[in-house]
């Protein structure tokens, strides 16, 4: 791997791939279809050949699914040490899966439990909060994160779709070692503040849906509007759908002009050139993963990103 795509994440020595591997989808929640333990399996480990040693999960997706699966395939490949990995609280579900946000204290201390067993480790490396909870006071959440710093159950913590005003609030009470929001060419939300405080602050960022839930992928094509819940925004349907099309046929033209690359990798790279710790790059499956070795490599300077940038404006 390229000296270019290891990264030091706040809070935790050494240094990591600066492509993670997301396991939302293979989890199923929301994304429609029962998942597949055994090709999720199969896909952590491809993760794993190819040089990724980041995985995000969290219990809500599948349910403990995804948790189970990573935890499973890093206790069966003696792989646990040399991978970080990070997982979420704040969110619990009912007997019919409709999902609530929580982060009380005494469910933040108890997710964690359960994480740690479907995990099948002594540790979570990166302990997220999952999105903050309206009624709920960060300070109390935060203070649940720093009791389970101080116990030795998770070595750091982050925060999920956190504003920086929140932010500010939680590392008041616990270090904040991380911070994780959508960010991609489509979804630069961030740009205005997020990833501006992180950096000023030393905040490691992780930018999830890096590729746009599928969009900057490049295989997609007007015959294959999604229907999932997962990608209910207009970007995905109708006329929004074919205008964001037309931006990644631009983008997949400009990228093999000029780098001999295809679209994925320029949208990856583009981020990773950009400030961002680690791009959470999710699989469901292996051959989903196949795409990663085109990210590395290569650098996009100043001119390159605002060319890209401009290309999905036009």
């Amino acid at each position: 791997m390229a000296v270019e795509d290891r990264t030091a994440i706040a809070g935790l020595p050494g240094e990591y791939s600066r492509v993670a591997l997301g396991t939302w989808s293979m989890g199923g929640w929301m994304w429609g279809g029962k998942p597949d333990a055994a090709v999720a399996d199969a896909t952590v480990r491809r993760a794993l050949e190819v040089g990724i040693d980041v995985i995000d999960t969290a219990p809500a997706y599948g349910f403990g699914f995804s948790e189970e699966v990573v935890g499973r395939v890093l206790e069966e490949s003696g792989a646990r040490d040399r991978v970080l990995v990070a997982t979420k609280a704040g969110l619990r579900w009912d007997a019919g899966g409709e999902v609530v946000k929580d982060a009380s204290r005494a469910r933040v201390l108890a997710e964690c439990e359960d994480s740690l067993g479907r995990l099948r480790t002594d540790r979570i490396d990166v302990y997220q909060i999952h999105w903050p909870d309206p009624a709920v006071a960060v300070e109390e959440t935060a203070e649940a994160c720093a009791e389970l710093l101080e116990r030795g159950l998770v070595r750091a913590v982050g925060v999920c779709n956190f504003t920086t005003a929140q932010a500010g609030a939680f590392a008041k009470v616990c270090p904040l070692a991380s911070m994780q929001s959508p960010y991609n060419l489509f979804q630069r939300e961030v740009e205005a503040d997020v990833l501006p405080y992180c950096v000023e602050r030393g905040i490691s960022f992780l930018a999830y849906s890096p590729l746009a839930r599928g969009l900057l992928a490049g295989m997609m094509t007007e015959a294959d509007e999604p229907t999932d819940e997962a990608r209910r925004r207009d970007m995905f349907h109708g006329e929004g759908f074919r205008r964001h099309l037309a931006a990644v046929a631009r983008l997949d033209a400009f990228a093999r002009e000029r780098y001999g690359r295809r679209v994925v990798d320029i949208a990856v790279r583009w981020l990773l050139d950009g400030g961002v710790a680690c791009a959470l790059w999710g699989a469901r499956t292996p051959e989903q993963l196949d795409a990663v070795a085109g990210v590395r490599g290569f650098t996009l300077d100043a001119v390159a990103r605002e060319e890209i940038a401009a290309a999905t404006r036009a």
